[in-house]
């Protein structure tokens, strides 16, 4: 018996336009034939096309909680809208008639079924196999590359600062374009995203005195990463190991992509992890050149909180997996985490779920902080360094929300510590509108998920508010 819900066919969409074209399809009536398998764990069906030929879609539930779909379609997206369509008609409780699995399909499973036997065998033997080996004189080719790139790096910040912000024109933002594209042949990802956003800030038509106090933060991000990156760098080269530094997000401002094998070799894997969500956002990072998924987890055994971070570069964007909010109490057999502290990137591959209870909600509220006063110290602390994430998140127990002279909400702790409500640059979406639609009483006595952020020219601790939770109630302020 297949179990799955609609919440979980969502997850498997690329994007919600798939999500909306397989809907339709059921509520069409494109289905011709809806069939199952006899024992129960593959689903497939015939289709009307947009042509005159009818598609074949399939899931195979073999492994329950990562089925594996086909299509005769030609789209390129994995689902397609057939294959999703279908999944839905099951749950929609159409009918689903028991049929022999057709020849084509079965000879795919059965090619399926060895390499996965041969991936077990593998992994049994996994315990004798030893560590993939480093290629040291590539690697210190490499390094030895970065190091120059921190040098070209650190010539142009100090160029820039020299000259000051206010002399930069078009043509010295075009030169930091032509550096951008040079990081890349010094194989500096972290160097090139950071050069951009600075270009884009210097070019940007808004009020100049917040550009240029972003830009000056910009510019000592970029000051503090070349001076990192040159120390850790060099003590790389003087390790004979040239092993990984798994303490901090060195590596990746480096450029290193972290593959689940060396998180789990540095003992960042975890196993049967249950993650809540508590918000989610998208949106476009055009120094990246990509498109951000960004979810807030909780973590049931540890009350942290951490972020799942997907990238969706705009040239494949199409093709890639697109996240969305999601409900349900996600079931982890293999949750890895990313070098860092507060607010952590983790990642997963596979889960299966269960639904929200109360008592998931009532724990939630549980782990918020009271007390502001030590928690407010410990974001500025981090804060402090300018390789950490600049936008960490807490979840506060909000004792009591008033306004101020200057009509802004204002939350306080049950000792009086109050903290003033703002929008934040990093967030385009302005949720602080919404507190409107409730009355201060409703507002009080609640959980709130923050965001928090310095604002370098105040010297202020701004904050704005993601998620509210109330009674049984968890409401997204974005969604």
């Amino acid at each position: 018996m297949i179990d799955i819900t609609e919440v979980f066919i969502d997850t498997l969409a690329p994007n919600s336009a798939a999500i909306k074209n397989g809907q339709g399809l059921v509520k069409k009536r494109r289905f011709v034939h809806l069939n199952q398998s006899e024992d129960g764990v593959v689903l497939f069906g015939e289709c009307g096309g947009s042509g005159s030929s009818n598609y074949y879609p399939s899931a195979d539930f073999v492994v329950s909680d990562k089925p594996v779909m086909r299509c005769t379609c030609p789209s390129r997206q994995i689902p397609c809208k057939h294959v999703l369509g279908l999944l839905y008609a099951y749950v929609g409780k159409e009918t689903f008639v028991s049929a022999t699995i057709p020849e084509d399909l079965a000879v795919k499973r059965e090619k399926m079924s060895k390499r996965e036997e041969r991936k077990s065998e593998l992994a049994a033997e996994g315990a004798n196999v030893k560590p993939k080996k480093v290629n040291k004189s590539a690697l210190k080719k490499k390094i030895g590359a970065q190091l120059e790139g921190l040098a070209v790096l650190e010539k142009l910040t100090q160029s820039l600062i020299r000259a000051g912000l206010g002399t930069i024109d078009a043509k010295g933002v075009k030169d930091i374009q032509v550096h951008v594209k040079m990081m890349g042949n010094y194989y500096l990802t972290g160097a090139q995203i950071e050069l951009r956003r600075l270009a884009l800030l210097l070019s940007s038509s808004d009020n100049r005195e917040k550009t240029y106090s972003l830009a000056i933060e910009q510019l000592t991000r970029i000051h503090a990463f070349i001076k990192k990156g040159r120390a850790h760098l060099t003590m790389k080269l003087e390790d004979p190991d040239m092993s990984l530094n798994h303490e901090s997000t060195i590596e990746e401002w480096l450029g290193h992509a972290w593959q689940l094998t060396e998180l789990k070799e540095c003992g960042l894997m975890s196993s049967d992890v249950e993650l809540i969500q508590l918000s989610f956002l998208s949106y476009d990072d055009e120094a990246r050149q990509e498109y951000v998924d960004l979810g807030y987890w909780i973590e049931k055994s540890t009350g942290d909180i951490h972020r799942t971070l997907q990238y969706r570069p705009y040239k494949a964007a199409k093709y890639i997996h697109e996240e969305d909010s999601f409900t349900d109490v996600a079931l982890i057999p293999s949750f890895y985490r990313y070098p860092g502290d507060r607010n952590r990137r983790v990642r997963f591959e596979n889960m299966s779920t269960r639904p929200l209870t109360n008592q998931d909600v009532e724990w939630i509220v549980s782990k918020a902080v009271y007390s502001y006063s030590d928690s407010f110290k410990q974001i500025k602390n981090q804060l402090k360094n300018p390789l950490a994430d600049k936008n960490p998140v807490l979840l506060l127990h909000v004792n009591k929300i008033s306004k101020s002279q200057q009509d802004q909400f204002v939350i306080t702790d049950e000792s009086g510590q109050h903290l003033v409500l703002d929008q934040i640059v990093a967030l385009e979406q302005d949720t602080l509108a919404l507190l409107q639609y409730f009355t201060l009483e409703e507002l009080s006595d609640t959980t709130m998920l923050l965001m928090f952020e310095h604002q370098l020219d105040t010297g202020r601790l701004k904050a704005q508010p993601l998620t509210l939770i109330k009674g049984m109630e968890m409401i997204r302020l974005l969604y």
